[in-house]
């Protein structure tokens, strides 16, 4: 079974590019390879141009010129702050360890060990660590992963300012869209082992390539589809081909987009039942439930009654049609 298929990306020097995906979606596989963790088997890992990788060499991650961020941080515990980020440093430039450590916001703070320090302080003294010897490229794995809900919007956006500032080139992997969009200038998103767009974050919101990247960046959610006479058929009722924005697939399974904002709700005998009401204000948010199990959040200011069934249609030309894999 292969871990990644036909994979090829650049990312631009100066950027900030994000490997966005599902658990077991081969982006930290892809990393490991860029890092020298894993063994490239075919291709290659190229650098400015320069081959780094491929299947007849394999340099190990410290001949690279590459620096790694992981989820934990993974400080040496037994070491100050300024000793960690020295470790790296040519021996020239060890000097200059609390300045790195005051660029990540914990100046006088070199002479404390990594248990005296938050989450969030650590993580930033393993990025200083990671950017002292000025590496061509920076690989970082979920690195805001282990840090509280409450410091990890904060912490990420210093991240992109400081690296931004810097000028690395950095190549980050994470499963959380909300984090690809503070953080990347460009996204790849993967599944299954692939690529299935790459591009700016306006270009995958504006334009995904499936309904499941629309559905990431835009919040909306997807229905099946068939092309039935009068209208298509879903789950959740008929469906009329005015719902439709933009150019309709030549394919008669579809995947639909829609927001649930832009859906009314309609008393049917034949509907699906309310599994919940959540009041959120003027509007509620109801889940229903319609044929095999299959679901639709709809957000509506109309009421709804929990004991009667629905069946749901769009507003005009408010839903995308992608063609079903």
């Amino acid at each position: 079974m292969r871990a990644l298929e036909d994979i090829s990306f650049v990312a631009p020097a100066g950027e900030i590019t994000c490997l966005l995906g599902a658990s077991g979606c081969g982006k930290s596989t892809l990393l490991g390879l860029a890092a020298g963790l894993l063994r490239v088997q075919q291709g290659e890992v190229a650098v400015a141009g320069e081959v780094l990788a491929d299947p007849r060499r394999n340099p190990p991650p410290e001949a690279r010129p590459v620096g790694l961020v992981f989820q934990d941080g993974a400080l040496f515990p037994h070491m100050t702050l300024r000793a960690n980020v020295a470790f790296g440093m040519p021996k020239a430039q060890a000097g200059e360890a609390d300045a790195w450590l005051a660029r990540v916001g914990l100046a006088g703070m070199g002479g404390r060990y990594p248990h005296e320090l938050s989450g969030g302080q650590q993580q930033r003294a393993a990025l200083a660590r990671a950017m002292a010897p000025e590496p061509a490229v920076l690989l970082m794995d979920e690195p805001f992963a282990s840090v509280d809900i409450v410091l990890r919007r904060s912490l990420r956006r210093e991240c992109r300012i400081l690296l931004r500032e810097a000028g690395t080139t950095v190549v980050l992997v994470t499963h959380d869209p909300a984090e690809a969009l503070d953080v990347a200038d460009r996204i790849a998103v993967m599944e299954a082992g692939r690529i299935v767009q790459f591009g700016t974050p306006p270009e995958l919101h504006d334009s995904p390539a499936t309904a499941a990247v629309g559905a990431i960046f835009s919040g909306a959610q997807v229905v099946p589809g068939v092309v039935a006479e009068g209208g298509l058929d879903t789950p959740f009722g008929l469906w009329p081909l005015a719902s439709i924005a933009g150019e309709m697939p030549d394919a008669a399974r579809l995947d639909l987009l829609v927001q649930a904002d832009r859906l009314v709700p309609v008393a049917d005998l034949r509907g699906g039942r309310v599994r919940d009401v959540h009041p959120l204000g003027p509007r509620s948010r109801v889940l229903l439930e319609g044929a095999d199990g299959a679901a639709i959040t709809v957000e509506t200011v109309l009421p709804v009654d929990p004991a009667k069934t629905y069946s749901v249609l769009p507003d005009p030309e408010s839903v995308r049609a992608f063609a079903r894999a």
